[in-house]
């Protein structure tokens, strides 16, 4: 086959060229964006994540765990990071405000316009997910996790992957909410790891309980254990 090889790193159009800048000085504002979190949360510390639905009314079940659960870390010296917007988020910044320890929220631009609620004591705002969720892991002592849709499952499994190949500490990851996470559950055991993609010891990464004082004992101990670990 004979021809002219294609120059692909050429291009003369101008539309091209004006992405590709675009795309260039992108990479400014995504380092302003880990520079400012790094900055702002760096003495952050012990912290929680806690992660779900954004579209929960405050009469939920839900609305109101969150918020018990985030009062009582915050009461045990725990910051709490939730990603600042309404329904769970905002009980859970409601919770740890009326607690002792900070409310951090991370807000993000998208285009439902999402409002940040009135509960943050420290509030950050984001363009890029991908920046976003690495504030949600490296300032986190651990996870909990309530009920929410995709983007609450991309942060429980993100977490998963993380711990599962040790690319962070094996931190507490708590679901809270049997009915809505059983079913998850059976599904792993029924299917990824019947097949072979997973094994039963994955199970292990995370806990799961409808208790609150459940949820803040397995986060203190924990804590205690990576403190542990890293004095060693």
């Amino acid at each position: 086959m004979t021809g002219k090889k294609k120059d692909f790193w050429n291009n003369n159009d101008e539309k091209t060229k004006l992405h590709t800048d675009r795309d260039l000085w992108s990479v400014f504002r995504i380092m302003s964006e880990f520079v400012e979190g790094y900055d702002t949360l760096r003495y952050l510390h012990p912290a929680v994540s806690i992660f779900g639905s954004s579209a929960l009314p405050p009469e939920s079940k839900y609305y109101r765990y969150a918020r018990e659960i985030a009062r009582k870390l915050s009461d045990s010296g725990f910051s709490v990071i939730t990603g600042g917007g309404p329904s769970i988020m905002e009980a859970a910044n409601r919770g740890a405000f009326e607690g002792k320890s900070k409310s951090i929220g991370l807000n993000i631009d998208i285009p439902s316009e999402q409002i940040p609620n009135e509960y943050q004591d420290l509030s950050l705002d984001f363009r890029y997910f991908f920046a976003r969720k690495v504030m949600f892991v490296k300032y986190a002592s651990a996870f909990v996790i309530m009920p929410g849709g995709f983007g609450t499952l991309d942060e429980l499994f993100e977490s998963m992957t993380l711990i599962q190949t040790r690319k962070i500490l094996h931190f507490p990851v708590v679901l809270f909410g049997s009915e809505f996470w059983g079913g998850l559950i059976d599904w792993i055991v029924s299917s990824p790891i019947k097949v072979g993609t997973l094994s039963k010891e994955d199970l292990s990464l995370f806990s799961m309980t409808d208790d609150t004082d459940e949820v803040v004992r397995i986060i203190k101990e924990g804590y205690e254990k990576v403190k542990r670990s890293k004095a060693i």
